[in-house]
């Protein structure tokens, strides 16, 4: 399987999508490596992308982030 060039928008979109799936809101909260992980097989530019947009949404209010950064809801 090839990588796919993705926008940072439909980044943005997969990374909810996939909190979503896994019923991530909340109290409940998936570590931020493996979600890395899990997408970095499929996007690349990898993990400095999926970081910075992680930060994105952080700021804009879309998500949480438990254990000082180390996990996300």
């Amino acid at each position: 399987m090839s990588k796919q060039e993705l926008s940072d928008e439909e980044i943005k979109a997969d990374l909810l999508y996939r909190l979503l799936r896994k019923h991530c809101w909340g109290a409940k909260y998936l570590p931020l490596d493996t979600l890395i992980n899990w997408m970095s097989k499929q996007i690349r530019k990898d993990g400095k992308r999926i970081k910075r947009c992680v930060e994105e949404l952080t700021k804009e209010g879309y998500v949480l982030l438990h254990k000082q950064g180390k996990a996300i809801s």
